[in-house]
């Protein structure tokens, strides 16, 4: 069953985010995030419930390099990604997202 991959409008904030503090900390370490970024979101399209499950139908994919997390919920049309986090920064902070 193939699924639509939806975004909460908040996740590109903190895409953007994210990147810009990766390209503060060391040359090329934002360059680096984004293919890291799309090769988990491929892995989660194709294997959707491979992630580690948080609560119910939700999951967080690590990002094996960054210390965030692509959180997402599994419906059964859409992988709705709830956030692009931080692991240890405000934890828990897109749980009222759905």
């Amino acid at each position: 069953m193939s699924r639509e991959l939806w975004f909460h409008p908040d996740t590109e904030a903190e895409l953007t985010e994210a990147l810009d503090f990766y390209a503060q900390q060391g040359p090329g370490l934002d360059r680096r995030f984004v293919p890291e970024f799309e090769h988990a979101l491929e892995q989660i399209v194709r294997f959707p419930e491979a992630a580690a499950p948080l609560h119910g139908r939700l999951r967080r994919k690590l990002l094996p390099s960054y210390p965030c997390s692509l959180i997402y919920r599994l419906t059964d049309t859409q992988i709705r990604v709830l956030a692009v986090a931080h692991q240890k920064r405000r934890p828990f902070y897109w749980r009222t997202r759905s």
